[in-house]
């Protein structure tokens, strides 16, 4: 009986050495089990099938068929979990793996990794944990919204926008872990080109897959995004997502108010830190900073909204309906921190009535 009570893994990758590595830090876990692993996509497939896995560790380049071509087939035949084992040379890939299904990402050991392997140990057991009960719906809610455009979103956000060039500057401090990648890519493309705000964004990702993820979604998103470099100012229209691997804050410098970077320890629990970001953006634009919690494993985000609401700003967090993991959003609910609960097709309208002061009336307009 407790055998079938463990999590089942199929692992897929052409290397004999990384199917070895990651087998070995699978087992290390008495809860989860290896119940097969595959070399190429049409192996993985007929393994799919007969041994029925909760998750699935994915690597991409593998001969025969590829990873998207295994992917594309597994959320349409078989939908299951899958987590991608990724080298950094693939991170341009990632995202694009993402939107067809996958549900996280974790970069792969190298030969050479052996004294970091322990960490990666940790977290690769954490997300395969964090994901075992997911429900592939909700995968699809945030994928599907992706290829959807919000009905009349120009006319309205347009509307939204008029006699607003006198706003006062805000921020939006928006957190996310599992699931975030597609999550944001749904709000930021759905926002404004002249959002009267500045936004600044924490998403739990390694070192080196941050930048990619920026320029793509710069290409996508009518805001301007980019990765966030020390001494970046925060202004309005334009997005700030945290470098893998660094904190986050923000300080005044002169007039204005500006991104400091801090290195990440091994003591962290959550890199980058929403806690850290979102305290920051509360000690220095007050009630005008909107904080946003979205799907994630943890709780980081839980003590950075109470800041929020401590200095009069407001809170929304993404809604079990359409949460990928619910653990962030839930947490932060928990604290009585949270205003408001959204799906996350109602997060990018929720944001832009909320800057340019139709929503909540704490947003004042400048009176000077």
């Amino acid at each position: 009986m407790r055998d079938k009570m463990k999590t089942r893994v199929l692992i897929v990758d052409d290397s004999a050495y990384s199917r070895q590595t990651i087998k070995g830090m699978i087992e290390t876990d008495e809860d989860v089990e290896v119940v097969g692993v595959a070399s190429n996509g049409i192996e993985a497939m007929a393994k799919t099938v007969k041994l029925r896995p909760d998750i699935i560790t994915l690597d991409f380049e593998m001969p025969e068929m590829d990873g998207f071509s295994f992917l594309r087939w597994l959320m349409k035949e078989r939908p299951t979990p899958v987590v991608m084992i990724t080298s950094f040379s693939d991170s341009t890939t990632v995202f694009k793996a993402l939107e067809l299904g996958a549900v996280d990402f974790i970069a792969k050991p190298s030969r050479r990794a052996s004294m970091e392997l322990g960490s990666i140990q940790d977290d690769l057991l954490g997300k395969i944990k964090g994901i075992k009960d997911l429900r592939m719906e909700k995968l699809h809610i945030s994928r599907n919204l992706i290829n959807k455009s919000p009905e009349d979103s120009t006319g309205r956000t347009d509307a939204l926008l008029e006699d607003v060039s006198h706003h006062d500057m805000g921020v939006v401090a928006i957190g996310a872990s599992t699931g975030g990648p597609t999550a944001l890519q749904v709000i930021l493309t759905w926002l404004p080109a002249h959002l009267p705000a500045g936004i600044i964004i924490s998403q739990h990702m390694p070192r080196g897959f941050t930048k990619p993820f920026a320029d793509r979604l710069d290409k996508l998103a009518r805001i301007k995004v980019k990765e966030a470099a020390d001494g970046d100012i925060v202004e309005k229209g334009k997005a700030l997502i945290c470098p893998g691997g660094r904190h986050m804050i923000v300080k005044r410098r002169n007039k204005n108010i500006c991104v400091s970077l801090r290195e990440a320890t091994s003591r962290d629990k959550y890199i980058p830190s929403v806690d850290m970001m979102m305290a920051s953006a509360a000690e220095h634009f007050g009630a005008m900073t909107m904080g946003v919690i979205l799907t994630g494993m943890g709780n980081d985000g839980a003590k950075g909204v109470v800041e929020i609401k401590g200095k009069g700003g407001y809170t929304i967090a993404e809604a079990e309906s359409s949460a990928v993991i619910f653990g962030m959003p839930n947490e932060a609910i928990k604290t009585g921190g949270i205003d408001r609960v959204f799906p996350l097709h109602k997060i990018p309208d929720e944001i832009t009535l909320t800057v340019t002061g139709k929503k909540d009336r704490k947003w004042k307009r400048n009176q000077g």
